[in-house]
């Protein structure tokens, strides 16, 4: 469990996070959704100990994330290209990823298997630095680095963006497949409302670093979401 307490963020005297309260349940899927400078990308950050919040605390699972190590070992995240090391090829980057989680070789080899479909032939065997990769393919491994040890809870800042349609989808039906499967916790930032809503049983709308909506998906939540953000 995610717990926050009047958890805030200020740069420069002004506020750009203001959450009195949110808890997200283990096992739930919780979509975040916002306009540009909402703080989406800030409240990920906070939970994740990147930064530190100038009011209030983060607990996973009653512990404090802050300053510490413990909860790391069940969490993993990808939130831009800073998680990369782009020197590296895939493979390499995928070896490091896994052993810093304690897999094997051959654990590896298995996970990279089941994601030859996400990758569609593009990541694995190009002989290609990360950094030479296309920005679609440079998410696609920060993406599967993040499913790479079959983490508790899972982060993800904007998994969609630069994803062509086909892995879009196929992106989608593997994040769904871990909620049927493995309950597990996922944290979703997205500008489309399609794609939260079709993997997100919970949005969250943020708005200048306020929690202005709290919704339960169902088949009118996304009309919901487009009427708020119509206005």
């Amino acid at each position: 469990m995610i717990q926050t307490n009047n958890l805030k963020k200020f740069y420069g005297g002004n506020a750009v996070l203001n959450i009195q309260s949110l808890t997200i349940s283990d096992g739930e899927s919780f979509g975040l959704v916002g306009n540009n400078g909402a703080g989406k990308t800030t409240f990920f950050r906070l939970i994740l100990d990147l930064i530190e919040a100038t009011e209030g605390e983060v607990l996973i699972d009653g512990e404090k994330v802050a300053l510490r190590d413990d909860w790391k070992k069940i969490i993993a995240s990808y939130l831009d290209e800073s998680f990369l090391i782009d020197f590296l090829t895939p493979e390499e980057f995928f070896s490091f990823s896994g052993k810093t989680y304690g897999m094997s070789d051959g654990d590896i080899a298995i996970f990279l298997e089941t994601m030859q479909d996400f990758f569609n032939g593009e990541i694995i065997g190009t002989g290609k630095l990360i950094r030479d990769l296309s920005k679609g393919n440079q998410k696609k491994v920060g993406i599967a680095s993040a499913l790479l040890p079959n983490p508790k809870i899972l982060i993800l800042d904007e998994p969609f963006t630069a994803l062509d349609p086909s892995s879009q989808i196929r992106l989608k039906r593997i994040l769904n497949q871990l909620q049927a499967t493995n309950q597990t916790t996922m944290l979703i930032s997205s500008h489309d409302l399609n794609h939260v809503t079709e993997v997100c049983k919970r949005t969250v709308v943020l708005e200048k670093g306020l929690v202005v909506r709290d919704i339960q998906t169902d088949s009118e939540t996304l009309k919901e979401l487009e009427s708020y953000f119509a206005v």
